[in-house]
């Protein structure tokens, strides 16, 4: 068998420009590493759902406090680790990514942790409980949140709070209609509604999507019609019922 060398060397040929196309390709789309600078940082935080809670100054300046941040820096010096583990020492952040991209630019992505409700108990304990049951801590932000006040240890708030401010801030309806849970010494709940000058008594926190069944009909087929004044206690404990007391003239 006779080996056609021509042939070959122009297979080899061929091998050789293919990779030197590659490689000339690859460092002219790829900038100097050693003078390339960070020019602009991008920060998205996704489920802001509350408002005040969390924004991209706030995370600016916990980097800077940090000395971190990396706007004008080389881009080969920025540490997106480091730049993430710094990010979610924020009480309120999830997670975090961070990462670089070509033109200078750093990519910040982070999720927030969502309150649902906020403590404000008779013991002095004012924080906040997130939607995983978690404490979060009180801050100098505002958000148009549900307040619950009264008998109120942190294991009632962070299980059965938590549940309640979930329940609320799921529902259209009522997200609009609750301001305010009170905790009674039994561990009952009491309901305080934006609408109407009375209270909602719940009893306990179980059967809690049944019990607000009925009160919403209740609100949409009753005091709607009666006035949402004429009665100044409605107990929604007992099951299928609705008990209600009448103002005093």
């Amino acid at each position: 068998m006779t080996y056609n060398w021509k042939k070959s060397a122009f297979i080899l040929i061929d091998i050789v420009l293919g990779v030197y196309l590659i490689l000339a390709i690859t460092a002219f789309n790829q900038p100097d590493d050693q003078k390339a600078v960070c020019t602009q940082v991008d920060i998205n935080i996704e489920d802001g759902k509350v408002d005040g809670f969390l924004g991209g100054t706030e995370i600016k300046e916990q980097l800077q406090k940090a000395k971190i941040y990396p706007q004008g820096q080389p881009m080969k010096q920025i540490d997106v680790r480091k730049i993430e583990e710094a990010i979610c020492q924020n009480p309120f952040v999830e997670r975090a990514e961070c990462f670089k991209t070509q033109g200078g630019h750093v990519k910040v992505n982070l999720t927030q942790r969502l309150p649902v409700i906020r403590i404000k108990a008779d013991n002095g304990d004012d924080y906040y409980v997130d939607t995983h049951g978690e404490i979060m801590p009180n801050t100098r932000y505002t958000s148009d949140l549900v307040i619950a006040t009264g008998h109120i240890s942190r294991p009632y708030a962070q299980k059965k709070l938590a549940y309640l401010g979930n329940f609320v801030m799921k529902s259209p309806f009522w997200s609009s209609q609750v301001e305010q849970f009170n905790v009674l010494d039994d561990g009952t709940v009491e309901m305080v509604p934006r609408i109407g000058d009375h209270i909602v008594y719940l009893g306990s926190v179980s059967s809690i999507p049944q019990k607000f069944d009925r009160l919403e009909k209740f609100y949409r087929y009753g005091l709607s019609v009666a006035g949402w004044n004429k009665y100044s206690y409605i107990n929604m404990e007992f099951d299928n019922q609705i008990i209600c007391k009448k103002r005093k003239k």
